[in-house]
């Protein structure tokens, strides 16, 4: 799989000054980590689940996470474990099918192990486990659940932790909370893939829904939370881990809007400014200016919950070609000395021991999403990418 890859190879060429890397489900985790992009959430009861997957793999998803949690009913647990089993081992027989990284998120540790063995030879087919309300009390146990399933499967098993709970939120158990969680998630690094933020369950706690004009970094109790989380969990400096952006709960069919736009490629200078506007005006402005903060504040990725979400949050990853050409000068060798340099698009001064940790994210970055062509932006990358 690559990012980009379902465009056609001709229109990559015109998009890309470095096209986006292809990678596996069993490429390293630094890779795999980096490359989640928006990862796409679909309740496991959904019954044409597998046409569901292989749908959204062929539109662009490079991940995608089966819930068997807060998006079904109580009620329905155990008729969506049975609907998962038979709908993956569907998936397993069709060989030639592309899919995308596959997690399951679960409830309860216990589901680990009995969801792997009823699975058999489709465990092939999950890259792990979405563990929600994690905090070291809740978190160990998923953890040893998921160790021993790797064991039995002979898979290798990875954890996306989702961190929402109420004691992390709370100003009084923060702190504690916080180190907890630094403790579990450094004893299984191996394991973890990547942390997720339940910016959902946050607002919960107060009784708030954020508008549509207003970012996860407009609610102030929840953007204290991510700079937290941030802080201790998302350092550069070997002891962090990928942290990826909240979820963004609104949608409307935005493809119909791409349509007349689509048609013509490449665009006419009107076109891109037409399609521009059309994204602010169907409620697309408070999604990219999220996508753009969670950036800001050191997060790759982003759950999703719509499909029309998984281009934006895509097209805003591509490193641009000037950061691309800062990123290589500071990494430069004869530069590991420091020192301060003038970019070669004359608009700002790198400095090179500052920006260094920076400038290795962004090359991480550019391995797995690419890196932009000098006049392409992001209105020229989301048009490519929106099936047509």
């Amino acid at each position: 799989m690559r990012h980009f890859g379902h465009i056609a190879p001709e229109e990559r060429q015109r998009l890309f000054h470095r096209e986006p890397a292809v990678f596996t489900a069993d490429s390293p985790a630094r890779v795999l980590a980096a490359a989640l992009g928006a990862t796409l959430y679909s309740p496991a009861t959904r019954p044409y689940l597998a046409d569901d997957v292989l749908k959204q793999a062929g539109r662009g998803v490079v991940s995608m996470v089966l819930c068997l949690e807060d998006s079904i009913d109580d009620a329905d647990v155990a008729d969506a474990e049975e609907n998962l089993v038979r709908q993956l081992t569907d998936i397993l027989a069709r060989p030639e099918a592309e899919l995308p990284l596959l997690f399951v998120r679960v409830r309860v540790p216990e589901q680990i192990p009995d969801l792997v063995a009823r699975l058999g030879p489709a465990v092939r087919l999950l890259s792990g486990f979405v563990l929600p309300k994690f905090t070291e009390e809740r978190g160990v146990p998923f953890l040893e659940a998921l160790t021993a399933a790797e064991t039995a499967s002979g898979r290798r098993l990875f954890a996306m932790p989702v961190l929402e709970s109420p004691d992390l939120l709370y100003l009084e158990t923060r702190r504690e909370t916080l180190a907890g969680i630094v403790r579990t998630v450094d004893k299984w690094r191996d394991r973890v893939l990547a942390l997720r933020l339940g910016v959902t369950d946050f607002c919960s706690s107060y009784g708030l829904r954020r508008a549509p004009d207003m970012t996860a970094y407009d609610v102030q109790i929840v953007a204290s939370v991510i700079a937290d989380v941030v802080n201790v969990l998302g350092r550069a400096d070997g002891t962090g881990f990928t942290v990826t952006g909240p979820v963004w709960e609104y949608f409307r069919a935005q493809e119909r809007m791409f349509k007349p736009q689509l048609r013509r490629s490449p665009f006419l200078e009107g076109e891109v400014e037409e399609l521009r506007e059309a994204l602010i005006e169907h409620d697309m402005d408070g999604l990219l200016r999220e996508i753009a903060l969670d950036r800001a504040n050191g997060l790759l990725g982003k759950t999703c919950i719509h499909p029309s979400h998984v281009m934006p949050v895509h097209a805003l990853s591509v490193v641009s070609h000037e950061e691309y050409s800062d990123a290589q000068d500071i990494l430069r060798p004869e530069r590991l000395g420091g020192g301060v340099l003038r970019s070669a698009y004359t608009n700002k001064m790198n400095e090179v021991k500052p920006h260094r940790a920076w400038a290795e994210r962004t090359l991480q970055r550019a391995e797995v999403f690419g890196v932009a062509n000098e006049d392409i932006g992001f209105v020229e990358l989301l048009a490519a990418g929106v099936p047509h």
